[in-house]
């Protein structure tokens, strides 16, 4: 059974930092994709940031560019995504999911850790 557990979420001050992590099992997890998304109340759902299962090439979404870096630990098969320089408007529920090539439908969904971020 593929499983996806996100963690890490919480309530900051604007400004401050939070380390999001996904564990995940049931899967070979060096061969797929991992990605990041987030769903603020009464927003559609948004792509943050990937990391290639290859070579380890990573997007971000522009709204994190140059704030959010995502990382893999193929040894712990965990994703992270550290979030630097938080604003209100990064307030979201922060989704762990997995495909097999990135830019692929993601098949699997963690389920979500909320960050709150306080002006």
């Amino acid at each position: 059974e593929v499983q996806l557990q996100a963690s890490g979420g919480g309530l900051v001050q604007a400004g401050g930092s939070l380390r999001l992590s996904c564990a995940t099992s049931g899967f070979s997890f060096d061969d797929y994709c991992l990605g990041w998304f987030r769903q603020a109340p009464e927003k559609e759902r948004e792509g943050v940031s990937y990391i290639d299962n290859y070579d380890g090439d990573t997007y971000y979404s522009d709204s994190v560019k140059g704030r959010f870096a995502i990382s893999r630990d193929n040894a712990k098969n965990t994703v992270y995504l550290q979030i630097n320089s938080l604003k209100p408007d990064d307030t979201a529920v922060y989704y762990c999911a997995t495909t097999v090539a990135c830019g692929a439908e993601y098949l699997y969904w963690g389920q979500g850790t909320l960050v709150t971020v306080s002006s």
